[in-house]
């Protein structure tokens, strides 16, 4: 069984677990009392490079790096993520740190307010991104019930000029040229809270996931709806037929399997409870044609811990680890694709955000 770090984002603090040879050692907090939104591990290069995005109630946020998993932080002497004065915007959160899947030292940030930023760097600095914080639909996007934020970042392995985002409200934006121009990409995507259901732009997108095997395949979970994309975005098609609910915040594709992915579905945005009050997992593997509920290992009776929009993640071990936490301050980890399951601690802070890999 492959070693695998994996890094708890919550309210108050981070916490880093390690398995080895199946067994799980948590500790922390780090960065005690921050709200930890945005973790990032960096495996492309020997050494591996963790970033958290970190809130202090007292200092603002901020970007943190770590070259030894964990044992030491390195904040730099200015801020890694700043708006530049003549926005008139102020930095409130980082919702997203993303290592570019094309370019070797390229790290993305997503914030609130919703921008971009860019590292050439490895996450130590970055720098607006500013087609996108210029867009002409930028003045009629609305902030979601948990702020206007930047939270889902894609690079394309294939093409480093083609990056996918999306904002909750504003909905899924591409570039195909680098970040130079921005294209609303929400076609077949409802926003059934707005007049008009089916805008070009203004949709409460709350996570995107690319397909392991066919990069042009997303999954998108909504604020109501699943939906997945062939078209790398160009159009969407509702796939959240055979589900308790299609609301919920969290979407994952398996690291390795074709047309498999994952949700964790809630009763309803007025009841932010699981579906049915059952702590259960769904997995699709064939693409959301049919959903199956994994269960085993998981509370049997009424549960109320909600799955925040990052805090359902995957591994990349073949079997694959799949992870949840909830704002119970549950913790769940599976090392079966989600066959199985066993709760590795209780009583954390709200999770917010994980993450895993495997460490050589």
């Amino acid at each position: 069984m492959a070693d695998v770090l994996l890094t708890v984002g919550t309210r108050k603090g981070l916490f880093i677990g390690r398995r080895r040879g199946g067994t799980w050692e948590l500790e922390g907090p780090h960065f005690n009392a921050q709200a930890v939104y945005s973790i990032a591990i960096d495996t492309r290069n020997s050494a591996p490079r963790l970033l958290v995005g970190g809130d202090s109630a007292h200092w603002g946020p901020s970007v943190f790096h770590s070259d030894d998993l964990g044992a030491t932080w390195i904040e730099p002497t200015k801020a890694a993520v700043k708006f530049p004065q003549d926005t008139g915007a102020s930095l409130e959160r980082v919702w997203q740190l993303h290592p570019s899947a094309a370019e070797p030292d390229v790290v993305y940030a997503g914030t609130e307010p919703a921008a971009l930023y860019r590292s050439d760097d490895r996450g130590e600095s970055f720098e607006l991104v500013r087609p996108l914080w210029e867009h002409p639909t930028r003045s009629r996007w609305e902030p979601g019930g948990g702020g206007e934020a930047l939270h889902t970042i894609l690079t394309d392995a294939r093409d480093p000029a083609a990056v996918t985002v999306a904002v909750s409200t504003a909905g899924v934006f591409r570039t195909l040229d680098g970040g130079a121009s921005w294209t609303p990409s929400n076609s077949g995507v409802s926003a059934v809270f707005l007049p008009d259901p089916n805008p070009e732009f203004g949709q409460c997108v709350h996570k995107v996931a690319r397909d392991a095997v066919d990069p042009d395949r997303l999954y998108l979970q909504n604020h109501w709806g699943v939906f997945r994309s062939d078209d790398a975005g160009e159009n969407w098609t509702d796939i959240g037929q055979g589900l308790p609910s299609d609301f919920g915040f969290a979407v994952a594709a398996h690291p390795h399997r074709a047309d498999t992915a994952y949700v964790f579905p809630i009763n309803a945005d007025a009841d932010r409870v699981p579906a049915g009050r059952r702590c259960r997992v769904y997995r699709t593997a064939d693409a959301g044609k049919s959903w199956e509920p994994l269960s085993a290992g998981l509370p049997d009776g009424d549960h109320y811990g909600t799955v925040l929009r990052d805090a359902l993640r995957t591994d990349d071990a073949d079997p694959a680890g799949i992870y949840f936490g909830n704002r119970n301050g549950e913790l769940y980890a599976s090392a079966d694709d989600g066959d199985s399951w066993q709760q590795l601690a209780s009583h954390l802070p709200d999770v917010l955000c994980v993450r895993a890999a495997v460490i050589d």
